[in-house]
This record gives structure tokens, C-alpha cells and sequence, in this order.
């Protein structure tokens, strides 16, 4: 289980840095604008705010892989469960307040993951 909950945790964070590209980076781009249902002029208009989000979106992908890496064991484990909990209560608010599919997006996977690193 401690591989299983290993990959899974590393899919959350790369999945956290891949969204962290798309806001801060392609925020205005067709492939972006698509992922998160926005216009063109929206797009531009709330260009600084994205990155700003995709910063914290950085940050949660940071401290899974710090997590992942922590030279102590159990320390590494309560880092990831942590930083799952945050996506997961990120997730939450996102899917309530901002678009319905951030549930299954980065909701879904959190929860898989967070009940992986439980179980081990």
C-alpha cells in the first residue's frame, strides 16, 4: 500500500504543477481558457489574479513533494496527509463556489490519495 499511496500522492502533485502552468503561465491561452471555461477577455482581465492562484496551486504541489521526499518517514507522512487535506478542502470550496467539475478534478484524486497515506 505504501507504493500505491506514494504514486498516488505524485499524480496529486503533478497535477498541482500542471495547474500551477496553466495559471500562471497560459492563463490566456486557447488549451487554458478551455480547462477552465473562460473568454478571451475574461482571460485577460484576471491574468494577474490566476497567477496568483497558480502560485498557491505551487505551493500545495511543493509540499506534497516535500512530503514525499522528507528524509524522516513519519514527519514525510503527516506532511502529505496535511497538504492532501488542504487540496481536498481546496477542492471543496472551488467546487461550490467556483466550477462544479474542481470536485472530480482535484477533489477526487485527493481523496484517493489522502485515503492511501491513511491506510499505510
Amino acid at each position: 500500500m505504501l507504493i500505491v499511496s506514494v504514486i498516488l500522492t505524485a499524480i496529486v502533485a503533478i497535477e498541482h504543477v500542471y495547474i500551477l502552468i496553466l495559471e500562471m503561465f497560459l492563463w490566456t491561452s486557447p488549451r487554458a481558457r478551455k480547462a477552465f471555461g473562460t473568454e478571451k477577455s475574461f482571460a485577460e482581465a484576471t491574468k494577474s489574479l490566476a497567477a496568483n492562484q497558480g502560485l498557491y496551486n505551487g505551493f500545495l504541489a511543493a509540499g506534497l513533494f516535500w512530503g514525499l521526499v522528507h528524509p524522516n518517514a513519519s514527519t514525510g507522512h503527516q506532511i502529505q496527509l496535511f497538504f492532501l487535506i488542504c487540496v481536498l478542502a481546496a477542492a471543496v470550496y472551488g467546487g461550490f463556489t467556483a466550477k462544479r467539475s474542481i470536485l472530480l478534478v482535484q477533489g477526487l484524486p485527493a481523496f484517493i490519495a489522502l485515503i492511501a497515506v491513511l491506510l499505510t
